[in-house]
């Protein structure tokens, strides 16, 4: 979530008078996230979210995201739900981008869990997981194994400069893990982007996720990993297993993890890391000029793969 394209009020307006939600009282931009541009919308009936999809969104890809929204909802988990209007569609355009309005969904995101709410998070990831299993939709995700290759060779020289020599530090641990990446584990629907600002809670109550533009099919696990790399390190990136477990206990009450899955827990936990330090220095380094947006530190996650790198779970798999 950002502010890439700029709406004003009586443009905002105009939009939902296409739509059964109320008249216009007050149009708030969301400054946090960095990926799509988001508007708070308070009507005479109540608060939604209208998104507009940005460039790392394919348009091909919308209804995917929308349809899965859409049964997730009838499955009883709590998230955004995209909004028809009068022409029976969810999808508008405006200023030459897709856009949707989405039921709000209430809560706020925390910084920081304890082991019970982590277990309660890992808990409602599996039952995202179990009711996703029935819609017979695919997305490939477009930002697994050799999407990172290929971004790391395309930053290589402007991330050199920021940081030296970071490009062969990573490539040398693509390539190898590479060779141990996992098969034949369970895949289907993942969230794709579980992190603490996509996890709701209200009054100390898990109360659903948001944001599903990165969902897509793959290893079910792979979504604990991006979980755990975005909850349980602390301030020195330092793996709290206590915080990892309660997330593994909550998720296997729902849908049993096993071995092969968690044996296969540090390569993906290493590849995740990677995905995301190498996309936010992406977007450091080419950060879009009078945008509202607060770009992430991509150090977080560099540190994060220096603990993998350094951990015996995960040098087990590759030596």
């Amino acid at each position: 979530m950002a502010i890439y394209t700029r709406l004003s009020f009586s443009e905002v307006s105009n939009i939902i008078n296409d739509y059964s939600i109320g008249i216009l009282k007050q149009l708030r931009g969301i400054k946090e996230g960095i990926e799509n541009t988001n508007y708070l919308l308070i009507t005479t009936k109540g608060k939604y979210i209208l998104t507009v999809f940005e460039k790392r969104v394919n348009i091909k890809d919308l209804p995917f995201f929308m349809n899965l929204m859409s049964h997730l909802n009838s499955k009883n988990i709590i998230c955004p739900n995209p909004i028809h209007n009068k022409f029976k569609k969810n999808i508008f355009e405006i200023k030459n981008k897709k856009a949707c309005i989405s039921t709000f969904v209430f809560g706020k995101a925390k910084n920081t869990h304890t082991l019970k709410e982590c277990e309660i998070i890992g808990n409602n990831i599996a039952k995202l997981h179990l009711a996703s299993k029935g819609i017979k939709i695919k997305r490939k995700n477009n930002l697994s194994l050799n999407s990172w290759l290929t971004l790391n060779q395309l930053i290589k020289n402007k991330g050199n400069k920021k940081i030296p020599g970071i490009h062969s530090f990573i490539l040398q641990i693509l390539n190898t893990i590479k060779k141990y990446w996992p098969k034949n584990i369970p895949t289907g629907i993942i969230h794709g982007d579980l992190f603490p600002d996509n996890i709701f809670f209200q009054k100390n109550k898990f109360n659903g996720f948001i944001d599903f533009y990165f969902s897509c099919n793959d290893f079910l696990i792979y979504d604990l990993a991006i979980c755990i790399n975005a909850l349980c390190f602390n301030k020195r990136y330092q793996l709290d297993e206590s915080k990892k477990n309660a997330i593994l206990k909550g998720y296997s009450k729902i849908r049993r993890l096993n071995q092969k899955e968690l044996q296969s827990l540090p390569i993906l936990s290493m590849g995740a890391a990677i995905r995301f330090f190498l996309t936010r220095l992406y977007d450091q380094i080419n950060q879009q000029k009078n945008a509202i947006v607060k770009i992430k530190n991509p150090n977080e996650y560099l540190n994060k793969i220096k603990f993998y790198e350094q951990t015996k779970s995960y040098q087990r798999l590759v030596s």
